[in-house]
């Protein structure tokens, strides 16, 4: 009997053993399968050398509000809109956290280029003049500029701009259009695009040029204003980072894959109704 009670004893004692071992596997499979799960959703694109502030954190320069490009602000807590929604996809495949802090447009460029942010998402035109700050990724948004009025004005193109006050947002490419492509007597600058949209709807200037598809946004929801004219520039938007960051490098590879797996016209789609154009999938 007592070696029978022993043998029992070891059987159970074995089985309890097994059981926990299974046990202790499924939790390390458990933990393995989050941990894949995790670093998928992380990202594949390697950025060890890339410059970043705090490591496995993207720290995005912006300049909010400027719908549907960046709807609400980052202090808000309601920040969304085109250029957040892809920064945040990018971040995706990057395996970075990405956090938002709202800047001025008129020095979001030397801000980046001196260290403040990795990098910018601020509905940015690519130019000469600013790829000398800084280095820009490949393009995401081709656009135009469009010139505003109130509803009912005589002004219906740039060249009836003559002797007026226009309206722009300060460091913007409109503002450039409106200082060298017309007769304004003087060209009023802004901090915010919406200040200046403001000042056509008061009539503190006679009208305002900004990005078109800010001024779609605005025409819609504010009313009081409507677009005279849409100036062809064939502007490209891009992702300003530091000089010289091989972050920019895996921005431009996260962009590619995002174009390849549909996400990016997911995105056109939502906030513009189309497919990204063929200078956007075809840009890089």
């Amino acid at each position: 009997m007592k070696n029978s009670k022993t043998k029992l004893l070891s059987i159970i004692v074995l089985v309890v053993g097994m059981l926990a071992l299974v046990a202790g596997c499924g939790d390390d499979d458990s933990t393995t399968s989050d941990g894949t799960s995790a670093s998928s959703e992380s990202g594949t694109i390697d950025v060890s050398d890339a410059t970043l502030i705090e490591d496995g954190q993207l720290l995005v320069g912006t300049d909010a509000p400027y719908p549907p490009f960046e709807i609400g602000t980052p202090e808000e807590g309601n920040f969304t809109g085109f250029d957040k929604d892809l920064m945040d996809a990018i971040a995706a495949k990057l395996g970075l956290e990405p956090t938002y802090q709202n800047s001025s447009f008129d020095t979001i460029f030397r801000d980046v280029a001196s260290g403040q942010f990795d990098i910018v998402a601020a509905a940015s035109t690519i130019t000469p003049a600013r790829s000398k700050v800084v280095t820009f990724s490949r393009p995401y948004y081709e656009a135009q500029q469009a010139l505003v009025v109130p509803e009912g004005s005589d002004i219906a193109t740039t060249d009836d701009l003559a002797g007026e006050i226009v309206g722009a947002q300060q460091g913007t490419t409109g503002q450039t259009v409106a200082e060298d492509d017309t007769d304004a007597s003087e060209v009023r600058g802004f901090s915010k695009g919406a200040d200046a949209l403001a000042a056509v709807t008061t009539e503190q200037v006679a009208a305002a040029i900004v990005d078109q598809p800010f001024a779609a946004d605005a025409v819609e929801k504010q009313g009081g204003i409507e677009i005279a004219e849409e100036i062809p520039t064939n502007e490209l938007y891009g992702f300003p980072t530091a000089p010289d960051n091989p972050l920019s490098e895996a921005v431009d590879q996260a962009i590619g894959e995002l174009i390849e797996d549909g996400t990016m016209d997911e995105l056109y789609q939502e906030y513009f109704s189309t497919d990204a154009p063929a200078s956007v999938t075809e840009g890089g």
